[in-house]
């Protein structure tokens, strides 16, 4: 008959206990702080990217604002020189005395677009031949002043208001100087020595976001004398 061998009582009691025994109270500890910090860092990670991210979307939806607005007021600008806006020898474009509602006299950017705008909102029926001037205003943004022709009351109440953006902070104009060949950019429309205001040949925009700061050029255009209908 075979013989069975065991280990004593006290050895197999000793080296069961050291397979199956649980972790100690300082391993949970060491084992919890260690996932809070892993949890914190992983949060500042996510919180930091969403930041930055939030940022750049601010950043991008800045500077397709202020192109949009850059493409719209060329537009209407070209709108002011085609027929049946302007004819060859016309201005289409140019500085007016403006009295805003609230406000002095001053000259603007000033010019016709035959059917309005899509910014304009009447009050009552539209009317065609609107006459539209810009201005830049401090802590409203760039402001179109329009009224029509038509209106009876055109010479004596001033113009309505519609602000196009609110992130325009300056306008200002590009004159050429032929002699010197120099462009230079005036704060406001430039006045010649004999009274007559000068139409300038760009418009600068400037938008500012927050930190941001974004400067926009508009070549003001010019009637030709191959349009149609002259």
């Amino acid at each position: 008959m075979m013989m069975m061998h065991s280990f004593p009582k006290a050895v197999r009691t000793r080296a069961g206990s050291r397979y199956s025994r649980g972790f100690t109270l300082i391993e949970i500890l060491i084992a919890v702080a260690l996932a809070g910090m892993i949890l914190v860092a992983l949060n500042t990670v996510i919180f930091s990217m969403g930041e930055l991210w939030g940022r750049g979307t601010d950043t991008r939806l800045f500077e397709q604002h202020a192109r949009a607005v850059t493409r719209f007021l060329e537009s209407e600008l070209r709108s002011a020189v085609l027929p049946p806006a302007a004819r060859l020898g016309d201005t289409p474009i140019a500085p007016r005395e403006i009295t805003p509602e609230l406000g002095s006299q001053e000259p603007m950017l000033t010019f016709l677009l035959p059917s309005g705008s899509r910014l304009i909102n009447w009050p009552e029926r539209p009317l065609p031949e609107v006459v539209c001037s810009l201005q830049a205003r401090e802590s409203q943004g760039l402001i179109l002043l329009w009224h029509s022709r038509l209106e009876t009351a055109f010479a004596d109440e001033p113009p309505r208001e519609t602000v196009i953006t609110p992130f325009v902070t300056a306008l200002r104009y590009d004159y050429y100087d032929e002699d010197f060949r120099t462009w230079s950019t005036e704060d406001t429309l430039r006045r010649n020595p004999d009274g007559t205001i000068e139409t300038p040949l760009r418009l600068r925009l400037r938008f500012e976001y927050g930190g941001d700061e974004q400067e926009e050029v508009i070549a003001l255009p010019v009637i030709t004398e191959g349009l149609p209908g002259i």
